[in-house]
């Protein structure tokens, strides 16, 4: 096989694997939005982390990653899990008093926040094109969210606080060593989402979990295991410029859940703000891909 069939088979594998992450966050996200109808949410991301946390544990600890587990609590990437638990927490919040596609549609405008915290922050040259990119996707998602009047939905505003915490952890990230393995970091951040569901959960009580809900929970740790994985696997084996632009597929599979679970059919607005925000977040990743300016991990 030549060098170029080669790395063809290896982007069609990295495709494959960015995919099915995407369907496996979306999974997860379904599953969790149905059991918060009767547990307290930091009752239910304590628990659901907390099984994601000892299968992402099992990972490490069965392949060579182990020798790096002391790095979860040390320097950037214990400060990459603080804030990539702040911004799960408030997703999932966020995720249980809003639609799945809207939610999944404004925690997928990070690439375009990231953009600009490169540009504002770091000082990184930002081209016309993407800014013209960047400006549309936001658009996109105002047609996606349509605030009445000027009133933003309150759980919307929690999503987007999200997805800003999301563009500075993506940030920080860059200032983790290349030698800390993915899933050591993943580690971290299921580790410390489990502790500070844990302590929220002090203040908001606990309530019995009915087994069908444990179910439900355990199948969505899975998911999210499998997802980060899956998420490892495709940055790997295939060029980033190439599969990074798959992760909107989340999109696709946000709006099959909502419609299978919930029957949230999006209006024609709506397409036309997912559609303008999956033409410009690929616009932007890929000219980000050129200019070594990745977001990382969900």
């Amino acid at each position: 096989m030549s060098h170029r069939d080669a790395r063809a088979h290896a982007n069609r594998a990295g495709i494959l694997a960015m995919v099915a992450a995407m369907g496996f966050f979306v999974v997860n996200d379904t599953l969790v939005k149905v059991v918060s109808q009767g547990l307290p949410a930091a009752q239910l991301i304590f628990v659901r982390s907390a099984m994601a946390s000892l299968l992402v544990l099992t990972v490490v600890l069965s392949t060579g990653a182990r020798s790096h587990i002391r790095e979860i609590g040390r320097g950037w990437v214990l400060v990459r899990a603080g804030l990539d638990a702040v911004s799960t927490l408030l997703f999932l919040v966020s995720l249980f008093h809003l639609p799945i596609a809207t939610a999944t549609s404004i925690i997928s405008s990070a690439p375009l926040l990231i953009a600009l915290l490169a540009a504002f922050v770091i000082g990184e040259r930002v081209r016309a094109d993407v800014w013209l990119a960047t400006v549309a996707g936001f658009g996109g998602v105002l047609l996606i969210v349509r605030p009445d009047a000027g009133d933003l939905d309150p759980y919307a505003a929690l999503c987007f606080a999200s997805t800003c915490v999301v563009a500075v952890r993506d940030l920080v990230t860059r200032r983790v060593r290349d030698a800390v393995p993915s899933i050591v970091i993943t580690l971290s951040t299921a580790l410390a989402v489990t502790l500070l569901a844990l302590v929220l959960s002090v203040f908001e009580g606990w309530r019995p979990i009915p087994l069908r809900d444990a179910a439900m929970l355990a199948g969505a740790a899975v998911c999210l295991a499998g997802a980060y994985v899956m998420i490892v696997r495709s940055t790997r084996r295939g060029d980033l410029s190439v599969v990074a632009p798959f992760r909107y597929s989340q999109l696709f599979f946000a709006v099959i859940a909502g419609y299978l679970v919930w029957g949230n059919v999006p209006d024609a607005l709506a397409w036309c703000g997912l559609a303008l925000l999956v033409v410009s977040g690929v616009y932007v990743l890929r000219a980000s891909r050129r200019t070594n300016s990745a977001p990382s991990d969900r």
